[in-house]
């Protein structure tokens, strides 16, 4: 077995890109898995800010079948985004080996987010471990590596106060235009977009308080949103929704800006507070020079978010580093020791038929022998597993083959001592 990871995130790629290709993410997981050697486990992590596909992939010896795995997982993608398969494949980056946890585990953290520390990403990952095993697509090993990035994730919450000082992108925005707003329970809200990021940010704003909310969408998707969300679809163009309205939270990620400055000035009838979350601007920057607006957009977010370069964060990568370094000693313990057991049971079962013919008496010297010859080679070839050392592992192996039962007793020696 060998951990393939296929990732894009917000750091390389525009939302509008990463919403599509998450459209149908569960459905890559079962798609991936169906059939596609080797690939036999694939998990799929797709938030607004990063889509990544997470595969146990079998026959790691076979040096071909890593590049088989991402091409076929690539494959899936392309025909389920509608991108094609060569701009797949530029957009995810492969990690394989150690480095798939590292990666990981540093995403459960909030470490790769926008907003570093950020605690929303932690849920996330623990959400797309459960849609694989509902889907059936899971496997041990992803298990084992979702299992330990949240339990990395908690370990970082607790002993760092990266989690308590980390923020959500839309959160630490709404922070800085609330100076700017009435009470929250009279502010009127208006949401440009209906993905992923908007039912983020929908949460966000009600979390506030506000209650007053409507839904704008360009591609006409906000009545069924807005109904499943308990909240108002505008039914009049941007320019019409905008009157009476406090706040805009566009985040959209639509290719081109939805929101000009002769819009507002059209259509805004007093102070206006505009939160642009989209990384292609869903708000044109000259609407920020009006009289009366105040606009953040991501620039400034990632301006004002918790420090992401302070010694909670270098303290947060030092639990993250020890945590992947004891995932892997872990694998490899799991993945080394059957060949360590099957000849411990070996020697056991020969023991057990050479001690059948002796005395009682002889038969306690000849099994505390064999546990005496046991204990050194199975112990240097697990401690050899943990570190890595396969010339140790190898060694200890070696001294666990060459055990014959038979010749600890009629060794030299040997059968005085058990036989008495």
């Amino acid at each position: 077995m060998v951990l393939l990871s296929l990732a894009a995130s917000h750091q390389d790629l525009d939302l509008s890109v990463l919403e599509r290709l998450s459209a149908e993410a569960h459905a890559v997981g079962r798609d991936v898995v169906s059939g596609l050697a080797p690939i036999s486990g694939a998990v799929v992590l797709a938030t607004c800010n990063r889509f990544e596909v997470y595969l146990d992939v079998d026959d790691a010896a076979d040096p071909d079948a890593i590049d088989a795995a991402a091409v076929a997982a690539t494959r899936v993608v392309a025909e389920r985004s509608g991108y094609s398969a060569d701009h797949v494949a530029g957009v995810l980056s492969p990690v394989s080996g150690t480095g798939v946890a590292e990666h990981l585990f540093a995403v459960a953290s909030g470490l790769e987010s926008m907003v570093v520390g950020e605690r929303e990403i932690a849920g996330q990952v623990r959400r797309a471990l459960s849609s694989a095993r509902r889907d059936g697509t899971t496997t041990s090993g992803l298990e084992g590596l979702f299992q330990a990035a949240s339990r990395t994730s908690r370990a970082v919450g607790s002993q760092t106060g990266l989690g308590a000082a980390g923020r959500s992108v839309v959160g630490v925005a709404l922070d800085l235009v609330e100076p700017a707003l009435p009470d929250w329970s009279t502010v009127r809200c208006l949401l440009i977009g209906t993905g992923s990021y908007a039912g983020a940010s929908l949460a966000a704003v009600k979390a506030r308080g506000c209650t007053d909310i409507t839904v704008y969408s360009a591609s006409g998707r906000a009545g069924q949103f807005a109904a499943d969300r308990g909240v108002d679809a505008a039914i009049s163009d941007l320019a019409g929704a905008l009157p009476g309205i406090d706040l805009v939270v566009a985040c959209s990620g639509a290719a081109g800006s939805l929101l000009d400055a002769d819009t507002v000035r059209r259509g805004a009838s007093g102070p206006l507070a505009v939160v642009d979350l989209a990384l292609q601007h869903d708000v044109d920057p000259e609407v920020g020079t009006l009289p009366g607006v105040t606009l953040v957009g991501l620039a400034t977010v990632a301006e004002h978010a918790p420090d992401g370069t302070s010694a909670t964060v270098a303290e947060a990568r030092r639990i993250v580093a020890e945590e992947v370094h004891t995932f892997e000693a872990e694998l490899r313990t799991r993945e080394w020791d059957p060949p360590v057991v099957a000849e411990r049971r070996r020697v056991i079962a020969e023991l057990a038929s050479v001690s059948a013919g002796l005395p009682p008496r002889s038969a306690r010297v000849l099994r505390r022998r064999v546990r005496t010859a046991l204990h050194k080679p199975t112990v240097r070839a697990r401690t050899a597993a943990r570190s890595g050392d396969t010339a140790s592992y190898a060694a200890g192996l070696a001294e666990l083959a060459a055990i014959d039962v038979v010749a600890l007793v009629s060794g030299a020696g040997a059968g005085a001592a058990v036989l008495g």
